[in-house]
């Protein structure tokens, strides 16, 4: 703190309080300081009303709704907070120890480190996000392949209707981020087979029932691709005449 009153700052401080003018000098320069660091805590509360449409906003809301906790009537968000921590306390008093389950990750991440998994996830995103793109694109193109039949063309704003609303519900962005990493539970890291029993008896349909033919091999492999043949013959550079001319 930067006090105007040389008195109280300089010479013996034992012998700096002995006058009273010296102690309300104290005492006033203390009040203003407390005044001051409660506007400035005010002000901090008031920069915390956000706008609802803020993303910090909407991302606290999710978690809100998830959990079950009344809308709150203001934005502010330590206030939010707050409420989130208060109901995953008493969430967490009513499950058993083992319910959670401890987690994947069990070391605390440096900045460093931090900074380094930001970075593979931003590069798997970007990958994923091109392969997302491609089977999205792919589904377009089969659906729009349904409509070439006689009887899907009559029938083209039904499709339309049931269909786009599904299609832009798909977002090739991933929403994977380093939170997820950290919440990650040991469960995870258990890789149960799709054929297992407790797997299949989700998966199970009429359809698993239908054997196919054999069916004629369509290629694709890379190694046994020959290229095309050339459309024109290869250039070459002119040759020079070596026959003589007799007159």
């Amino acid at each position: 703190m930067a006090c105007p009153y040389s008195v109280l700052i300089s010479g013996d401080i034992k012998d700096r309080l002995k006058n009273k003018d010296d102690c309300l000098k104290l005492l006033l320069f203390l009040s203003t300081e407390l005044q001051a660091s409660q506007i400035l805590q005010k002000k901090k509360r008031k920069n915390s009303q956000l706008d609802k449409n803020s993303e910090i906003y909407q991302e606290v809301q999710v978690i809100c709704d998830s959990l079950g906790v009344p809308k709150s009537t203001t934005s502010d968000i330590p206030l939010m907070l707050n409420q989130v921590e208060s109901k995953v306390k008493d969430i967490l008093s009513k499950v058993q120890k083992n319910h959670v389950g401890k987690p994947l990750l069990k070391i605390d991440l440096s900045l460093e480190q931090a900074e380094q998994l930001e970075r593979i996830n931003d590069a798997l995103s970007c990958e994923y996000e091109c392969r997302r793109r491609m089977l999205m694109k792919r589904l377009d193109v089969t659906v729009q392949s349904f409509g070439w039949s006689d009887r899907a063309k009559v029938k083209t704003d039904n499709i339309a209707r049931i269909y786009q609303p599904k299609r832009y519900a798909l977002s090739p962005k991933t929403t994977i981020t380093l939170a997820h990493l950290l919440a990650a539970r040991e469960d995870l890291s258990k890789i149960i087979r799709t054929s297992s029993g407790s797997s299949r008896e989700k998966t199970a349909c009429a359809i698993n029932k239908v054997l196919m033919g054999r069916v004629p091999d369509r290629g694709g492999r890379p190694n046994e691709i020959e290229p095309p043949p050339p459309e024109m013959p290869p250039w070459q550079k002119r040759q020079d005449d070596t026959l003589g001319i007799v007159f």
